[in-house]
């Protein structure tokens, strides 16, 4: 097991004043200073393991009127560029890596869908959020804190605290709140825009002074240190290793993306906690995606492969004759307009993984 630096507090404070001082930092917001919670009667998690991020509550600002502008049209992207995609009926929209980096969350309406897209640099998950909770419509902001080095969202509804990778509510009214995961697609610019040509792009258009082609987090994308300590180091992988990780009824698996190199997407049914799920990538365009193998709560008795030459949306197809793109929808064949249903699977780096889960189990062909 690999064990932190001691010097970890002292490499994050040096980087931090680096960073803090240019005039487009990610600390440089609408907040500042060190955040103190304001519901303090109960956690869900120990205290002592909530850390002050630096930059202060909504010291990095969310996006709350987000602009868009058709991939058509949109230059500034370079191909092997990551970003987190959405899909909701005809709608389909991308979340540059590059400006959620600055950000962290974008509140926004995807056709029907009231949905923030929550991203943790530090540990590298990006996860849709319903802003819909009891009934209530809601934004989500930055809190400033963190846990296990992940990313504590608060509500502005009520002002209550959250865990991006707990995917529940710890703190203030809305505690024990679990949140009602919305299917995201994590990828490459030239994969988006090859599938969904007629989808939008999140511009840098944001009110914000950021620069956007500076990665304000210097090496840490790579190497194998951490700015804050966490509970659980496992070192069968590298640190900073993207795995797709599936929950289903509390138990956890990482599918590792450089599990699936080769020239066509590999796909695979696996079994996690007592369900069939179908789990489908392809390490060259840099995605992996799973699904419950059950389309309205339906058994199905469907064999999946992949598409060959793919020059569109389609990314499977099964022998029915359907065919599947990466949100589980199937857009040709006699289930057209069917979905798969969907588990809760995001990725993000492996050591949060493994230290949100520490009895995930590592996937490996």
């Amino acid at each position: 097991m690999k064990k932190l630096s001691v010097s970890y507090l002292f490499t994050f404070s040096l980087l931090w004043f680096v960073v803090s001082c240019s005039e487009d930092s990610p600390a440089l917001g609408t907040g500042g200073g060190v955040t103190t919670p304001t519901n303090t009667n109960e956690w869900l998690i120990p205290t002592s393991e909530i850390l002050d991020g630096g930059p202060g509550k909504d010291g990095i600002p969310s996006i709350d009127n987000p602009i868009f502008e058709p991939v058509g049209t949109a230059t500034v992207l370079q191909d092997d560029e990551l970003i987190v995609g959405i899909k909701e009926g005809n709608v389909a929209r991308a979340y540059p890596h590059s400006i959620l980096d600055w950000h962290e969350i974008v509140n926004d309406d995807v056709n029907s869908l009231k949905v923030a897209l929550t991203y943790c640099p530090l540990t590298g998950t990006a996860v849709g959020w319903n802003r819909v909770i009891d009934g209530n419509l809601t934004t989500f902001g930055v809190s400033g804190l963190l846990h296990q080095t992940n990313l504590m969202p608060y509500d502005r509804a009520t002002n209550s605290t959250w865990s991006q990778m707990r995917l529940d509510c710890v703190n203030g009214s809305l505690i024990r709140e679990e949140a009602q995961i919305e299917q995201v697609i994590e990828t490459t610019w030239k994969t988006w825009k090859t599938m969904f040509p007629n989808s939008e792009v999140l511009t840098r258009n944001t009110g914000f002074n950021r620069d956007y082609d500076r990665y304000p987090y210097g090496s840490y994308k790579t190497s194998n240190d951490l700015f804050f300590p966490i509970n659980n180091d496992n070192d069968e992988l590298h640190r900073k290793e993207r795995v797709l990780g599936v929950i289903v009824n509390g138990i956890s698996k990482a599918y590792p993306i450089d599990d699936f190199a080769g020239i066509e997407t590999k796909v695979l049914i696996d079994n996690v906690g007592g369900k069939e799920v179908l789990v489908f990538g392809n390490k060259d365009m840099n995605f992996v995606a799973a699904f419950e193998n059950r389309v309205n709560s339906e058994d199905l008795e469907l064999e999946f492969s992949p598409i060959t030459n793919i020059n569109g949306e389609a990314i499977l197809t099964d022998n029915e004759g359907n065919e599947w793109n990466l949100f589980g929808e199937a857009i040709n064949g006699p289930r057209r307009g069917q979905k798969l249903d969907r588990v809760v699977s995001f990725i993000g780096f492996w050591f949060a993984w493994a230290t949100f889960y520490p009895n995930v189990e590592l996937y490996s062909r």
